[in-house]
């Protein structure tokens, strides 16, 4: 029978070696796992100063506000079917919503408070008929805003001379973009700066 003899340094070098040996699969999980995993770039660039654009055209009516949430933001959508890309709008950061031609102030919940305008009436300009059900310092009907990582309060302003106002409670003064499509006025605020 044959007998070796391990000295002190083929012995570290087997435990290092071993070692090693045990950490490197565990390290090509993490690895493997991170690539598997989406990562979602972000927009950046929006910013939190206020938005405006004129409109082109008068009297196309607001017929329904939804809200839905994204990987990077809260989205709150005004439908205006055949007038979204002339209605006209002005969504700001403010202290406070004040209503229009009451000049009384609806309380909104939030850390800030977007005041969001467009030039789209609630009503059917022609006949004076209802087109969408908002009513005045109350929620929106139909959102909920549970689960929301950003959005936190929603009230109807007024409808007054054409122009709806309506107050989006959110956590905090966050970046906000507006986009404009051919049925609808979309505000997205991100979740994160």
């Amino acid at each position: 029978m044959h007998t070796r003899r391990w000295g002190m340094a083929s012995a570290m070098v087997l435990l290092g070696g071993a070692v090693l040996g045990a950490a490197v699969p565990a390290a090509a999980v993490g690895t493997a796992a991170g690539a598997t995993a989406s990562v979602t770039a972000c927009p950046t660039g929006w910013g939190s100063l206020p938005k405006s654009v004129s409109a082109t055209a008068y009297g196309d009516p607001l017929t329904d506000i939804r809200s839905g949430t994204h990987e990077c933001y809260d989205r709150l959508v005004f439908d205006v079917p055949g007038g979204g890309t002339s209605v006209g709008y002005q969504v700001s950061y403010v202290s406070k919503l004040i209503q229009d031609a009451s000049g009384e102030t609806i309380p909104v919940s939030g850390g800030a408070i977007l005041e969001i305008r467009l030039s789209a009436p609630s009503y059917d300009p022609n006949t004076g008929a209802p087109t969408y059900p908002g009513v005045s310092g109350q929620p929106l009907p139909g959102i909920t805003l549970t689960g929301y990582p950003t959005f936190r309060d929603t009230r109807f302003g007024s409808s007054f001379e054409g122009v709806t106002q309506v107050g989006l409670g959110v956590r905090a003064r966050l970046p906000f973009r507006v986009l404009q499509l051919s049925d609808r006025v979309v505000v997205d605020v991100a979740h994160t700066w």
